[in-house]
């Protein structure tokens, strides 16, 4: 499997082959979507919070006499029928909704993602340019003519900050490292960009043993 390699100008220059360790695996789907439902579980930030009994601060006298008021009996007003100073069996701040999943069942879910956008043909490589302007990337990629929007792959080695710092500007575009591939990105942007040296970043960080 072959990729289109974009020079400076986002014209085609040449064609790449593709890793099969990476993409041209057979996707997994079942898997894919165990990793992705694990990434929203644990970045999952649990807001809910309701005060016990002990929490509540009202005193601890009874609200009033034990006898002879027709009514019954009270001790406290902490008590879970007074429900306007606290609610029982309601949801707590120490709830946990992390999930856990093998390294290597991890890994072979991403190769199915990068599969699965290899063969619909979503990939592409994009060669060393020099980017000083939003304006010089977004005539770039309306050059190359994607659909929808792109995520731009890029290595620790080769980052650029005044490409990072364009991509902010476009609403549809995101840059990431290498490392940080994940399946929410990969199922949000239709088209991947691998720039320059990323490919190989891919290839040491996740193929390793």
């Amino acid at each position: 499997m072959k990729i289109t390699i974009y020079d400076n100008k986002g014209k085609k220059s040449s064609d790449l082959a593709l890793n099969k360790e990476i993409f041209w695996v057979e996707p997994n789907f079942e898997l894919m979507h165990r990793y992705l439902v694990l990434q929203k579980a644990n970045s999952r930030y649990n807001l809910a919070s309701t005060l016990t009994k002990w929490e509540v601060r009202w005193w601890w006298r009874k609200p009033f006499r034990q006898k002879w008021t027709w009514r019954a009996r009270q001790w406290s007003t902490r008590n879970p029928h007074w429900v306007w100073w606290w609610v029982s069996h309601w949801p707590r701040w120490v709830r946990n909704f992390s999930l856990m999943m093998p390294r290597k069942m991890r890994r072979k879910a991403l190769f199915s993602f990068l599969s699965k956008k290899a063969s619909d043909e979503k990939i592409f490589w994009l060669e060393s340019v020099k980017i000083t302007k939003t304006k010089e990337l977004k005539s770039l990629l309306d050059t190359i003519k994607f659909d929808r929007n792109l995520l731009i792959v890029v290595s620790e080695k080769a980052k650029d900050e005044n490409l990072i710092k364009s991509a902010k500007n476009l609403e549809n575009v995101k840059v990431i490292l290498a490392n940080y591939l994940n399946p929410s990105d990969l199922t949000k942007y239709r088209n991947i960009c691998f720039y320059w040296d990323s490919l190989n970043a891919v290839e040491n960080t996740f193929l390793k043993k």
